[in-house]
Parts: structure tokens; C-alpha cells; sequence
């Protein structure tokens, strides 16, 4: 499992050796460490790569890197307990759509434990959450949420959407710290499935705007989300007008492509959710 798909050079050097090393005493029945036993029970070299990335930093993970694994572990703990709700409320879930969220919401429960296991003692705990919105109060614009299965899908779909697009933002902070950068994206790709399958779900499959699988310009059919796709309908990629080439659509310029959201952006989405 430890060697299988890493790309030649992706891996810092010392990294590299650490996890030969491991992988060896893992071989020979050696303990290791729960964040790397956590990536070998989910058969991700990459994440058990994040955890020998922090034990190779003498002095712990570098700031930038806890600072990012915090952000993200903020939002898998709202993902996570959003889904443990849903999936324990009576009633909400048709049986027929229930594979998917027990399956949503198991990979949301992975990925908490991955950070918590990554940062170790430097993890936030787990915030009071209001998955009505209203900052607390419990009578914010979604109150329903958990007995109303079509608003469940549609703030289900925006917390998949606010994290494909937040793991996207944040992928520069990490550039330096490759074997984390990899963790990372691999988490982000999952993310990017979960919204694909909810966005088709709550379209009937019918692949038509705004619940295709893919976000087409900035639409949103739940009034309240409309942060979450601001910026979507941007067609300029590197200076480039994309709607320039051969006459491409915007829409399919924009389906094309997922635009980051940076911390504060994110932030502000998810405030309301926070008690």
C-alpha cells in the first residue's frame, strides 16, 4: 500500500526515507503512529505521507501548514456533524438516496480523524454549530434543515461546493510542504465528488442548471448561498478570455473550471453555521 502510486520526485528526500524506514518496521510488525495507521487503514499513501511529513519537522509542523489544517479541519468538523444529523434524523433520508449520505458521511468522519491525527495536540476543537444559520439562535433561514429532506440536499450541496472551492484556495499556503500539498488534494477530490453526486441528486439527475454535477457560472437556487458561488462566472483563465476560443459557451467555460475561495471568504460563508 506505502509505495503504490507515487509519482517520482513528489516526495521531500528526508520524507522519502522516513517512509522506507517506516514501511519497513511496519513490515516487521513495528507500531506506528495513529495518523499513519489511520492512512494505512484508509489506503492513502498521501495521507499517511502528511504524517511523517510532521514527523520529519523537528520542531513540529511549520505554522503555515497548521494554520491551513486547522482551516480545513473547521470545515470537515461542520461537513461531519451536518451529515451525523441527517443521517440520525427520522425520517429525512429516502431509503433509496440513503447509501449515498451513510457513504458522505462516512469519509467526512475519515478525514476529521486525518487532521485531528496530523496535528496532533495544535488541532481546534470542535465548534457548536447551527446548521440553521442563525449564528446560534437555531431560527436562522435553514431552521428545517433537518426535517425538510429538499433543503437538506440544498445546504448539503453548498457545504460541498464552499469545500471543493476552499480546498482550491488554499493549496498555494502548502506549495512548500509537498507531501501535505498531496494529503491535501487528495481530501479536495473526494470533496469535489460529494458535491458532484449531491448537486445530480437534487437535479434528478436531469443535468440541468443550476443542479448539474458541475457549478455552471454563479446560479444557486437556494436563496442565503449566493456567497458560495460569487466569482463562479468568471471565464478569464491566466489573462485568457476562454469565451474568445472558438466560439466556446460561457456556460461551458465556467462548468469548466472551479474558482478558489480564500480563507476569509470561507470564513464568512460558514460564520452563520458557528455558535
Amino acid at each position: 500500500i506505502m509505495t503504490e502510486h507515487i509519482l517520482p520526485g513528489s516526495i521531500e528526500p528526508e520524507i522519502a526515507e522516513r517512509l522506507v524506514s517506516r514501511r519497513s518496521a511496519i513490515l516487521k510488525g513495528a507500531s506506528t503512529s495513529a495518523a499513519v495507521a489511520a492512512g494505512l487503514r484508509m489506503a492513502s499513501v498521501p495521507i499517511a505521507l502528511a504524517a511523517l511529513s510532521r514527523d520529519v519537522f523537528a520542531q513540529g509542523l511549520p505554522s503555515a501548514v497548521v494554520k491551513v489544517l486547522n482551516f480545513a479541519l473547521t470545515l470537515e468538523y461542520l461537513e461531519s456533524e451536518f451529515y451525523n444529523r441527517g443521517v440520525a434524523a427520522s425520517g429525512l433520508i429516502p431509503a433509496q438516496d440513503r447509501a449515498i449520505f451513510t457513504t458522505i458521511q462516512g469519509h467526512e468522519a475519515a478525514h476529521v480523524q486525518y487532521l485531528q491525527s496530523a496535528l496532533g495536540s495544535a488541532a481546534v476543537p470542535k465548534p457548536t454549530f447551527d446548521f440553521s444559520a442563525g449564528g446560534g439562535s437555531g431560527n436562522g433561514p435553514f431552521a428545517g434543515v433537518f426535517s425538510n429532506y429538499e433543503l437538506f440536499k440544498a445546504v448539503a450541496q453548498a457545504f460541498e461546493d464552499t469545500g471543493v472551492r476552499a480546498y482550491k484556495g488554499q493549496a498555494g499556503a502548502l506549495q512548500p510542504y509537498p507531501a501535505v500539498l498531496t494529503a491535501a488534494l487528495t481530501v479536495h477530490s473526494v470533496e469535489a465528488r460529494h458535491a458532484s453526486e449531491v448537486r445530480r441528486l437534487r437535479g434528478n439527475f436531469s443535468e440541468t442548471a443550476p443542479n448539474k454535477g458541475w457549478v455552471t457560472r454563479n446560479l444557486t437556487d437556494l436563496p442565503g448561498t449566493e456567497p458560495v458561488y460569487a466569482g463562479e462566472e468568471n471565464s478569464t483563465i491566466l489573462k485568457i478570455d476562454l469565451t474568445m476560443l472558438n466560439n466556446v459557451a460561457l456556460d461551458e467555460v465556467t462548468e469548466s473550471f472551479d474558482e478558489p475561495l480564500n480563507m476569509q471568504e470561507v470564513l464568512a460563508i460558514v460564520g452563520p453555521f458557528i455558535a
